[in-house]
């Protein structure tokens, strides 16, 4: 099954579906991607051609779309990446605001480290606020992992010592080689599905959010109409961090930028 190639006509059928549902732009070069991340459902089915497996995603049947997709989308974080961002909270956004409540948005959150180190800063320099982290992604798999907080020790990287110890539960016998988040840490952050393309109203308005590493994936347009849906769900005044890999240019005129990657709303 594993020698099943895919056509161009095949490729081009699955680059439309992912685009259409999530913006994401497959360049050519990603052929070999999609074949084998889809083989494992060819399999499955016992199908014998991809444009098989896109007749049955197309038909609707057996969710199998919302598979294609999280196979199809890709899923890279790891705890405090990109660690000035956090400085930036801790040192600027904490000192700065006196409301009430402090409303933090991860908005790709994948497997959900991205959303609980938030967490973590918040619960070390917000202990006057009332906040909460909202986690989304378009992929239902990566969430499930997420809403656990259950990690490989080889996910931590870059995060703090001090914060791991307070944080984070080592896993002992079957779970050796693994952590947990702490239940009460993990109460404080919500994690739901949602696609960026859609009106996200439901989900408020933030104080800050995160979105990095996610428009290295869009051409212009869909950037511009993600990073619009995203300021509609930004307070004035906000702060909108991305990837230090990523920038603004031509996607939108209603921010500031602080620093590079970290931009306020006008």
């Amino acid at each position: 099954m594993d020698s099943i190639e895919i056509s161009d006509k095949e490729f081009n059928l699955f680059r439309a579906l992912i685009y259409n549902i999530s913006g994401i732009n497959f360049s050519m070069e990603k052929r070999t991607l999609v074949r084998g991340r889809l083989a494992s459902r060819l399999r499955h089915y016992k199908m014998n051609s991809y444009y098989d497996y896109y007749k049955y995603i197309d038909s609707g049947l057996g969710g199998e779309l919302q598979v294609a997709v999280d196979l199809l989308t890709t899923n890279e974080t790891y705890f405090f990446r990109e660690p000035k961002h956090f400085d930036f909270l801790h040192e600027m956004v904490l000192s700065q605001q006196r409301g009430a409540q402090l409303r933090y948005w991860s908005a790709a959150s994948s497997s959900g480290e991205e959303a609980y180190s938030l967490a973590m800063t918040l619960a070390e320099y917000a202990r006057t606020y009332d906040w909460s982290i909202t986690g989304t992604d378009i992929s239902t798999r990566v969430l499930e992992r997420a809403k656990f907080g259950h990690y490989s020790l080889d996910r931590l990287q870059e995060m703090p010592t001090a914060l791991l110890h307070k944080y984070c539960l080592k896993g002992v016998g079957k779970h050796s080689g693994t952590f947990i988040i702490t239940p009460d840490l993990r109460k404080k952050v919500k994690f739901i599905h949602a696609n960026l393309k859609d009106d996200l109203t439901v989900l408020g308005h933030f104080d800050v959010i995160f979105l990095r590493n996610v428009l290295i994936y869009f051409d212009l347009k869909t950037k511009q109409q993600i990073v619009a849906g995203i300021l509609r769900r930004l307070k004035p005044q906000g702060y909108l961090i991305i990837s230090h890999s990523e920038n603004l240019h031509g996607v939108t005129d209603k921010l500031v930028a602080l620093q590079p990657s970290i931009y306020q709303k006008k």
